[in-house]
């Protein structure tokens, strides 16, 4: 009698309360903006770094416009096409950030819960299916909830690489962009023959500059798209082979499941 009573204490009891601390105490954590609140805070500092970029790339764009002639629009027309790719990168950082607020409902509402109330039915129906379900769904949720911090770990190790190049981009780019500013400041004040005596030394040379300061940009870029979209990207595509491997997808249908569990 007492081996019953353990037996129904470890499998129905233990499972009740398992789900009902997931549902209502771990899963209003894991709904608030508290839980990953590391994983949040370097997704805000990336989206803070890319809208640096966007306003600096912008801000560079209109400047070059002051300068005489054709010679530096390409470039322009460069960094202003920069700004819509930029968007994109910030469209990603913000899909990360409300991802880890969704997974951690989906995981601790839902598939947790699920599993516990799959087990209490294996329990008492001793259907091997339910109890594979059980478990896949506890794996399953686990893996929900580690997939999006993993990736802004991971790919926060690589942009921990290029911080200072990113800094030096905008800070070139700013550079530049004064240059420009007071040049064009001094065409007003001083007439357009000591603006133009001045483009020689001066404005010639910031042009120049700003072929270096694109090329700054390209990179920063394409660091921000490794990062913010191609490392979230491959992650996922990782813990979705490695379900499929858990869940043996590939080799076992539902049916052949069933049928199993019927014999």
């Amino acid at each position: 009698m007492t081996k019953d009573k353990s037996k129904i204490f470890l499998n129905i009891v233990v499972p009740i309360v398992l789900c009902l601390f997931s549902f209502f105490i771990i899963g209003g954590y894991a709904a608030s903006s508290d839980f990953c609140s590391e994983s949040i805070a370097a997704l805000d500092e990336k989206k803070v770094t890319v809208m640096e970029l966007t306003a600096a790339s912008t801000a560079a764009s209109a400047a070059i416009t002051l300068l005489p002639g054709d010679t530096a629009t390409p470039i322009a027309e460069k960094l202003a096409d920069l700004s819509s790719s930029f968007l994109v990168v910030t469209c990603a950082i913000l899909l990360e950030k409300y991802l880890i607020t969704i997974t951690g409902f989906l995981a601790f509402k839902i598939l947790i819960p699920l599993s516990c109330i799959l087990w209490i039915l294996f329990f008492l129906r001793k259907r091997d299916i339910c109890k594979d379900l059980a478990i896949k769904s506890v794996i399953l949720g686990i893996m929900v909830v580690v997939t999006i911090p993993v990736s802004v770990k991971a790919a926060d190790l690589i942009q921990d690489t290029y911080n200072v190049s990113i800094e030096n981009t905008i800070a070139s780019a700013k550079q530049a962009t004064e240059a420009i500013e007071e040049n064009a400041e001094n065409e007003e004040e001083e007439g357009i023959s000591s603006f133009l005596s001045k483009i020689k030394d001066s404005v010639a040379g910031t042009a120049v500059n700003l072929e270096n300061v694109l090329n700054s940009f390209m990179e920063a870029l394409a660091v921000m798209i490794v990062t913010s979209c191609l490392i979230p990207i491959a992650v996922i595509f990782f813990f979705i082979a490695l379900i499929k491997s858990i869940f043996n997808v590939s080799s076992k249908s539902p049916a052949s499941i069933w049928q199993r569990n019927k014999r």
